[in-house]
């Protein structure tokens, strides 16, 4: 999995950085009474600065670009050159001072992905509401027209220049660049969560370089294959940052009866750390479900509950019918191709129906262009002996079952495409948990059954993390961790990356 891509974090400017599975409180340390700044901090502002610079000149030049094709459409409306001039200038210093104001470059740099497009969509969207109501006041009324053009223009634009940037900055921590080099301190199974959590490829932008145990004297610790070195204790928790050249230390857990031990760490850590990072193992909980409540020195963290009702869900439903509308389309023209490639290639029929169980345990009849012989479900008795493990779910590799084209066809998901059909019908949505087999449901213990607390989707979690590769136990985890942290911008990026695994596609079979 991506980190992420798959992390969910609150912004820096509500002082919390909250992410899928290391949520944390972030507090920033910093050292205005004393004169000391280590090599490894000021490395760490440097490169961090330079990146700013590197999102701020790139935001200027999309917003540039979006406000002057704006202009040119009113000076060819035949609007007064300079009044187009005054508000185009206007309406890009206030969107561009709006994307500062609201720090959106500081998520780019640790925040997950959703955080940071999500703080572009409301700096873009504040912006361009104040401008809007800005004309209705004055009475521009060429200045509408430029609202309408410039907002669909310069958020896509904004969009697509921080994926690069963000796909950028993630290419260069897989080779060791632009990372915070992180100690983490804590009792052993806390340090092993929040080092295994960290470690793919650093793409969150925590590398970490050692550990101190609160409980036990381990010179270090396995984790993933990587080996993590243990030094310290908690009172030399400063000391071993400094030599081990750490600017990120994240307190996974604290001594009993020392409530003041992550005071006075932070009191020693100044001027040779940039953060303080205080871990709360509430896992597979989501940045928009957390909230940060600081209540007269008390820190609290307010986790909404999950709700499967309302109009979320009613928009939900409405981006399914018009995606699914519109995949249609492609997929009639392609099926008569896809049908003779079927028919000549083995004898049956072109189309493979199922029963599955969708939302609330309703069973529904699955459509797939069929991609194993016909006689597929009698012979599923006697491979099952021979399955490659996964739990609940038949898995085999090299299934003799398939068909030439139908391998061809799974390799890039086209026989999938009939359930858009299903979603236009409302059985399924296009990213929810994987459609179960009524056999698998009546197995289901109380928590894997909350994955039918919404409707099954054709792609998910499950399909761009890895498939059929996928322990059962993996598989699982990801429904249920969607089910309950789903959101727009989610089901977005998901089938987004969706397609990108079709283009490379991994783990289908």
């Amino acid at each position: 999995m991506t980190s992420v891509d798959d992390a969910l974090s609150l912004t820096r400017e509500e002082s919390a950085v909250i992410s899928a599975f290391v949520p944390r409180v972030r507090v920033e340390m910093i050292a205005a009474s004393t004169p000391r700044v280590s090599a490894t901090l000021e490395h760490r502002l440097h490169w961090e600065r330079a990146h700013r610079v590197r999102l701020g000149a790139t935001d200027a030049t999309v917003i540039a670009i979006a406000t002057g094709i704006a202009a040119a459409f009113q000076l060819h409306q035949g609007e007064p050159p300079t009044n187009v001039a005054t508000r185009s200038v206007l309406l890009a210093g206030v969107w561009f001072a709006t994307l500062l104001a609201m720090r959106t470059s500081v998520t780019a740099l640790f925040g997950s992905s959703t955080a940071e497009y999500r703080g572009i969509a409301h700096a873009s969207g504040l912006a361009i509401g104040m401008m809007a109501f800005a004309a209705v006041l004055l009475d521009w009324d060429s200045m509408r027209i430029t609202v309408l053009i410039t907002l669909p223009m310069g958020l896509l634009g904004l969009l697509m220049s921080r994926w690069s940037w963000r796909r950028w900055l993630s290419n260069q921590r897989r080779h060791g660049r632009f990372t915070s080099r992180t100690l983490v301190v804590g009792n052993r199974d806390e340090v092993e969560y929040v080092a295994r959590t960290l470690h793919p490829s650093a793409a969150g932008g925590y590398q970490v370089v050692g550990a101190t145990l609160l409980d036990g004297n381990a010179r270090e610790l396995k984790v993933d294959h990587t080996t993590v070195p243990v030094l310290g204790n908690l009172n030399s928790v400063a000391q071993v940052a400094i030599e081990l050249r750490a600017d990120t230390i994240i307190v996974a857990g604290r001594p009993e009866r020392d409530p003041d031990f992550v005071k006075r760490l932070g009191w020693e850590l100044e001027g040779t750390a940039a953060e303080l990072v205080l871990s709360n193992r509430l896992a597979d909980v989501a940045g928009p479900r957390i909230s940060f409540v600081p209540i007269d020195g008390l820190p609290l963290i307010k986790v909404q509950i999950p709700t499967y009702e309302g109009a979320k869900h009613l928009l939900k439903r409405a981006l399914d019918i018009v995606v699914s509308a519109i995949a249609l389309i492609p997929i009639i023209v392609m099926t008569p191709l896809l049908a003779l490639l079927i028919k000549l290639d083995s004898p049956g029929p072109v189309f493979f129906f199922q029963e599955r169980v969708g939302r609330d345990g309703k069973p529904f009849q699955i459509v797939k262009f069929r991609s194993m012989r016909a006689d597929a479900e009698q012979r599923l008795a006697a491979l099952k002996a021979d399955h490659d493990g996964a739990g609940l779910l038949f898995k085999l590799k090299d299934d003799p079952r398939i068909t030439r084209i139908g391998k061809v066809l799974r390799k890039l998901s086209f026989d999938e495409l009939p359930q858009f059909w299903n979603v236009l019908l409302g059985d399924m949505s296009v990213v929810g948990p994987r459609p179960p087999l009524p056999s698998e449901v009546s197995d289901y213990d109380g928590t894997v059954s909350r994955r039918l607390y919404i409707k099954p989707g054709i792609t998910g979690l499950w399909q761009v993390s890895g498939r059929s590769d996928l322990s059962w136990d993996e598989s699982i985890r990801l429904d249920l961790r969607y089910v309950e942290n789903w959101s727009m911008i989610t089901d977005l990026q998901i089938m987004w990356r969706t397609a990108r695994v079709m283009v490379a596609p991994s783990g289908a079979y």
